[in-house]
């Protein structure tokens, strides 16, 4: 798999568990709030006497802890499955010194342990999860024998009006809608989570495929590069013999079939750079404008385009770096749409903000659906032939090695449109710098 996928799903990952933590600080605020007014309703409402001092010692403790992390997980990106474990740990212990203080294993509340043990098994990995499984038993364990239970009538027997059956109704309610909320949060952040994961996935199979046209490309370059200069010297023999060169109509079509050699030996370059690295050995500096009027020139004069249209509406010309590869790029895109569209084609470049914008639009029967659905994808055309589809897919990754976006849509009055958007920071060059390649 590629560096900058693997890269890119690290960072992903990293995303992931930072939102995470924010739902657990989230989640602990919700638990301070909560602390205080059970508490608040235990001691005032029902006359049930708590050791207020030492249980607010324990909210205060966690609300520092919870302002820590805060501070920490707003300047700091990656979370890692232990501080996942720590913090989870924090909490059990917190919950665990507050059930010490009232009532031990006979307090109601025991049973908010489930929703830590359930968020570790959402967050965390197999040891973690059973490392918080031991730990939390051990904590009821703990309860039920050092605990001190509260002095609470023995009224069961009373149903709903039994202040222990209405703590167990109220921990039940906060456990069933504190799991619907945040495992429902974090649910949805792994499901974003292998959504991106997919999309990098499938790009890095994008590139890959990328890396073998470039292997083929280079295989067929040595191989058809011996018989192309074959030709092109037993063209230039014939030119100078005194059989073609009394004959002007053979001249011509030897001069033809010298032009179309040299065009076969430049379509194998840009295919080889165009499948390899976006910026190519002959990269050299021109200017914005130069560079697209030679691109229009040299399409008008090697295409049988019955109408082809270059619209200009750059203003102020800026110096460049330019190849092969950006030429072939927007060369295979006009092809694209002369062969849906002989009669007419049409270039326009504009500079919009910090981006070069090259739109190309015909008047042919526009992209199927099917298409439009797989667009940037290889071999993705309705063409009908094996192959076919290979000049769009390598547009689309030569704009993408640059940072750039090649968009594909059909026009409200017929035809097709396709928008090549390079950021201009990736082809210009700055003041002072110097000739490239």
């Amino acid at each position: 798999m590629p560096t900058a996928s693997v890269a890119g799903m690290a960072v992903l990952e990293e995303a992931t568990g930072l939102k995470n933590m924010q739902q657990l600080i989230q989640l602990r605020w919700i638990a301070v709030v909560g602390q205080i007014v059970t508490i608040g309703i235990a001691h005032f409402g029902f006359g049930i006497a708590l050791p207020l001092r030492h249980m607010a010692a324990v909210i205060g403790f966690l609300v520092i802890f919870n302002l820590g992390s805060h501070w920490r997980w707003r300047s700091r990106g990656e979370v890692t499955n232990d501080e996942l474990f720590l913090a989870l740990l924090v909490d059990v212990g917190m919950l665990t010194a507050q059930l010490y203080l009232s009532g031990g294993a006979t307090n109601p509340f025991t049973y908010l342990y489930l929703l830590q043990v359930t968020l570790g098994a959402v967050l965390l990995q197999a040891w973690s999860v059973w490392t918080m499984v031991v730990v939390t038993v051990a904590c009821v364990a703990g309860l039920a024998l050092f605990g001190r239970p509260l002095d609470l009538p023995p009224d069961h027997d009373r149903g709903l009006a039994s202040p222990f059956i209405q703590g167990m109704l109220i921990c039940f309610a906060l456990n069933a809608g504190l799991l619907v909320i945040f495992i429902s949060r974090i649910g949805r952040n792994l499901r974003d989570r292998d959504a991106h994961l997919a999309d990098l996935r499938q790009r890095a199979a994008e590139e890959e495929h990328v890396v073998r046209i470039g292997l083929l490309a280079s295989g067929a370059a040595h191989e058809l590069g011996t018989p192309l200069a074959t030709l092109a010297v037993i063209l230039g023999d014939w030119r100078r013999m005194p059989a073609f060169k009394g004959d002007p109509e053979l001249l011509q079509e030897v001069s033809e079939m010298q032009a179309q050699v040299q065009r076969c030996k430049t379509i194998l370059s840009g295919i080889l750079l165009s499948a390899g690295e976006a910026r190519g050995e002959s990269s050299e500096q021109t200017t914005v404008n130069t560079f697209l009027d030679d691109i229009a020139t040299d399409w008008r004069e090697t295409r049988a385009a019955q109408d082809f249209e270059f619209r200009n509406r750059i203003e102020h010309d800026l110096p460049m770096v330019a190849d092969t590869a950006l030429q072939q790029m927007v060369c295979n895109v006009l092809d694209n749409a002369l062969e849906a569209s002989p009669r007419h084609v049409v270039l326009q470049a504009a500079i919009e903000a910090d981006h070069l914008r090259l739109e190309v639009t015909d008047r042919g029967p526009g992209f199927a659906p099917e298409v439009l659905a797989q667009w940037g994808k290889p071999y993705n055309s309705t063409k009908g032939r094996s192959g076919r589809g290979l000049g769009l897919f390598l547009a689309v990754n030569v704009a993408r090695t640059l940072g750039g976006l090649v968009r594909a849509g059909n026009r409200p009055g017929g035809g097709a449109m396709v928008v090549m958007t390079l950021p201009l920071a990736a082809i210009t060059l700055k003041e002072g710098e110097g000739r490239v390649g």
